[in-house]
């Protein structure tokens, strides 16, 4: 496995206080997650390590929700709890990055960075269970799985991930590409978008290429469909709200010279404002019915809600970004929201949540490409700065100096 020469550990670690053993051997996880990675709910391989290095930590930790770990740093005099999460799984992508520890498992890539999740907040419990004694509060280390779908924050809540310990405050830091290596993103308020899922089936009648008269082609329907359903956004929501209406997939069609008889697209509706995403189906679904109404054909629409908007507690925000510039001296920027979708939102929603943005870009590393791209890397020397920021949120949670 490629490892960090003595001087990349050293400038990766030139800005902040984490010892370069412990940047090193996060960078050094990280690869060998990377090499290897794995779906939502597969992650098997990946809680082990995670096991393996609480193990050798001395923290307390145990499975939940499969292959969800829950590990906990107990300080001697009680207090606060600080919740820190992070998420493991990959996504179904073939890797073109370059890297020379790219994905070795065909169809599956690490292309949003939680490989570097995981191992910034084992490189966190390092320093953490370090200087458990002069802790103020107890820390709740929490590995997640399946971020990228089905979801796995919810089975872990309701597996009791947030009540033993109980969390006061919780966490979580995700890089962000848009954001310069070395700055650090606190916003209070929304962060994330609400990030839902619809099915339509269109169904025509099929027939011969050279006779369409006969027919009722699904594939114009579709296309008109695709179209009219950008009127959702451009003129049926407040110009000052925001929404996007994408469709992803489209499939239909036999061959050159017959008449397709039915069509199925699959897209996704994302939103920030409750009221906006009530009324999202209704709109699509008057569309949707209107236009294959227009084209004689009949069509359906079926939404699966998915995660809520991440919602960043104002005070919170507020007294970690005080804290982090005050006790670190990092860069903290307000990176607008994103219309992502995340589901610590769960999190977010029992406890006071903080979203932190790691800036991880920088052009001679390569780190341009955004989360979900092939070509996805991520600047290494991102991980100190990601490490001290957990850190600094639950040294401030336990002392009382970050408080929503």
């Amino acid at each position: 496995m490629a490892r960090a020469t003595v001087r990349e550990e050293r400038r990766m670690t030139t800005s902040t206080r984490v010892p370069g053993d412990v940047a090193a051997r996060a960078i050094e996880i990280r690869r060998d997650i990377h090499r290897f990675p794995e779906l939502g709910f597969e992650e098997e391989r990946t809680a082990q390590i995670v096991e393996r290095e609480l193990q050798a930590l001395g923290i307390e930790h145990r499975r939940i929700a499969k292959t969800g770990i829950v590990g906990v740093i107990r300080a001697p005099g009680g207090g606060p709890v600080a919740g820190l999460r992070a998420d493991m799984d990959a996504l179904p992508l073939t890797e073109r990055s370059g890297e020379p520890f790219a994905s070795e498992v065909a169809g599956k890539m690490h292309a949003c960075g939680h490989d570097a999740h995981t191992a910034m907040l084992l490189g966190a419990a390092r320093i953490l269970q370090a200087e458990r004694d002069r802790l103020g509060g107890s820390v709740a280390l929490l590995f997640q799985p399946a971020e990228e779908g089905p979801g796995g924050a919810l089975p872990m809540i309701e597996a009791g991930a947030m009540d033993d310990p109980k969390i006061d405050a919780v966490a979580m830091l995700h890089v962000d590409v848009r954001l310069d290596t070395g700055t650090i993103g606190v916003m209070g308020g929304v962060a994330n978008a609400a990030a839902d899922e619809f099915h339509i089936a269109i169904e025509g009648k099929g027939g011969h290429g050279a006779s369409p008269h006969t027919a009722i082609d699904a594939i114009p329907c579709a296309a008109a469909m695709v179209l009219a359903l950008q009127n959702i956004a451009a003129r049926e929501i407040d110009p000052m709200k925001t929404v996007v209406v994408t469709i992803g997939t489209i499939e239909g069609g036999y061959r050159n010279n017959i008449i397709a008889d039915r069509v199925a697209m699959t897209g996704t509706f994302r939103s920030q404002d409750p009221l906006v995403r009530d009324g999202l189906e209704a709109k699509a679904r008057r569309i949707i019915e209107g236009v294959a109404s227009a084209y004689g054909a009949r069509a359906t629409l079926d939404v699966i809600y998915g995660y809520p908007p991440v919602v960043n507690d104002p005070s919170l925000a507020a007294s970690f970004r005080k804290y982090l510039e005050r006790e670190t001296g990092f860069s903290v920027a307000e990176p607008p929201a994103t219309m992502g979708g995340e589901d610590f939102a769960y999190f977010a929603q029992r406890a006071p949540g903080l979203m932190v943005r790691l800036g991880v870009r920088d052009e001679a590393a390569g780190s341009v490409h955004p989360g979900h791209s092939p070509l996805f890397r991520l600047d290494e020397r991102a991980m100190a700065y990601g490490i001290e920021t957990l850190v600094a949120f639950a040294r401030g949670v336990g002392t009382g100096a970050v408080t929503a």
